[in-house]
């Protein structure tokens, strides 16, 4: 097992807003506990047998070959979902929507926990993701990808500040990489299936490892709080956006407003830190784009949203983005070519007159945006209104799914690009939703907050060995 160590102790000196914000809140609230084969002998030939065989004495029919030897089973195509606060991966048949079983995420839980209690500022960020970005939870599994062959399973761990990769078919960890800082999140899966990059969340840098190794091929740095990476299909780009400290308690609307009113600036909005947007060359990880969304939407008119990039779409030409951003129940889209935002899509702000910004999960209104594979329909997850809106490309007109979950927290469209998969992280289950009928095909009962969902496979062994577990 490669375990990456740091190169040398560092003192705790924190060099960015996010990281002073996050102690301190802490401390304000206080800390809780936490074969062989063969082959037939080959016939002799006439000479060999003393005498020539004559026409008559060919068989009308040939000897039957003996029938090849059976392939091994390929790996299993199947949907992964994270479960954030129990740290279990449950795995669905891709075809049939069934549940085939469950993966630990954490499988290293004891060792992992007993070292975060021998140092007492890991402890601090420990309990801080609890208190402030968990919800009162361990934040254990935020994302994970399966190797192409299906024998790894690559998962990003929030409260432990690493990404592991678990052996499905034994359940052990193969390799540990440690993020910098204290917090890891979302992922991105190269297309050739080499590479993750993952966002570390104080370290204010995206890290790109080898899947087989977990060693580091290099790294590149970010704002406050990195948060998605997207690579282009080619596979020769990262798209990658900051969030800045959405766990700061500092979002007042009325308060903004007011500075705003008499300032012409909300002075709250300078207290969220850096947020970015940045095209990175996925070779050489330069930053070759860094967008000035502050300016584009003061230019289309929209200066009063946020300029931090939430989950992100695209078509499949990669030149028109919609983001979602901070507060916002809706998207932008912008086109990348001509830089600038082209529009706004307002989506209905379900919440009630007693919820405020302060109250949003991290910030978010919504939380999960996809494309169908036809790019004319997005996949919206209204994370604060228990909704999932399906929202024509075209005019934005868009048709409300709700009372099925609470609180959806990640949307992905399937790889054949025509079902749409959705996390109920309030209600512990996922949705499966057609983009052509608009109906909900599937819902499946899945662990305790999921939110990342991804396709992958897995060994066919494996959910051979998974007939008599019991799945609760």
């Amino acid at each position: 097992m490669l375990d990456r160590q740091p190169v040398s102790p560092t003192p705790f000196l924190p060099q960015t807003l996010g990281a002073l914000a996050l102690c301190a809140s802490l401390l304000m609230t206080g800390c809780g506990g936490g074969g062989s084969s063969s082959a037939p002998a080959a016939a002799p030939s006439g000479e060999e047998s003393g005498r020539e065989v004559s026409d008559e004495e060919v068989p009308d029919t040939e000897t039957p070959e003996p029938p090849p030897e059976a392939e091994p089973a390929g790996p299993r195509k199947v949907i992964f979902v994270g479960n954030n606060w129990e740290g279990m991966v449950d795995v669905i048949d891709a075809s049939t929507y069934k549940r085939l079983g469950r993966i630990n995420g954490i499988p290293d839980q004891t060792e992992r926990e007993k070292a975060i209690a021998m140092n007492p500022l890991d402890l601090v960020f420990f309990q801080g993701i609890r208190v402030l970005i968990g919800e009162g939870h361990h934040q254990y599994v935020d994302d994970m990808y399966s190797s192409n062959d299906g024998r790894l399973l690559i998962v990003s761990r929030p409260s432990y500040a690493d990404v592991a990769a678990i052996d499905i078919a034994t359940g052990e960890v193969v390799w540990r990489f440690e993020v910098d800082g204290y917090r890891s999140d979302h992922m991105a899966l190269s297309p050739d299936g080499t590479q993750v990059a993952v966002s570390a969340s104080t370290g204010n840098v995206v890290h790109v490892l080898d899947v087989e190794t977990g060693e580091e091929q290099g790294k590149f740095p970010s704002g406050d709080s990195p948060h998605e990476n997207i690579y282009s299909e080619d596979g020769k780009r990262i798209y990658h956006a900051s969030i800045g400290t959405v766990y700061t308690p500092l979002d007042s609307e009325l308060l903004g407003g007011v500075t705003d009113a008499l300032l012409g600036k909300n002075l709250l909005d300078a207290t969220k830190g850096e947020r970015v947007f940045q095209v990175v060359d996925a070779n050489s990880l330069e930053i070759i784009k860094t967008l000035d969304l502050e300016a584009d939407l003061e230019a289309a008119g929209y200066g009063n949203l946020s300029t931090a990039v939430r989950p992100m779409a695209h078509t499949a030409d990669e030149r028109y983005f919609y983001f979602q951003l901070s507060f916002l129940h809706g998207f932008i889209e912008y086109d990348m070519e001509e830089q600038k935002v082209l529009r706004l899509a307002e989506l209905p702000d379900l919440t009630g007159p007693l919820v405020t910004r302060e109250t949003y999960v991290n910030d978010s209104a919504h939380h999960g945006i996809a494309l169908s594979a036809d790019d004319s329909t997005f996949c919206v997850a209204g994370t604060m209104s228990d909704y999932v809106a399906l929202v024509d490309r075209d005019d934005f007109s868009y048709e409300l799914k709700t009372g099925i979950g609470e609180k959806p927290y990640w949307v992905t469209t399937s790889k054949d690009g025509d079902h749409c998969y959705v996390s109920w992280s309030g209600t512990d289950q996922m949705s499966v939703f057609n983009y052509t009928s608009g109906q909900e095909v599937a819902r499946v009962d899945v662990g305790d907050h999921p939110q990342r969902i991804r396709e992958g496979s897995v060994p066919e062994a494996w959910v051979e060995d998974q007939g008599s577990l019991f799945l609760p």
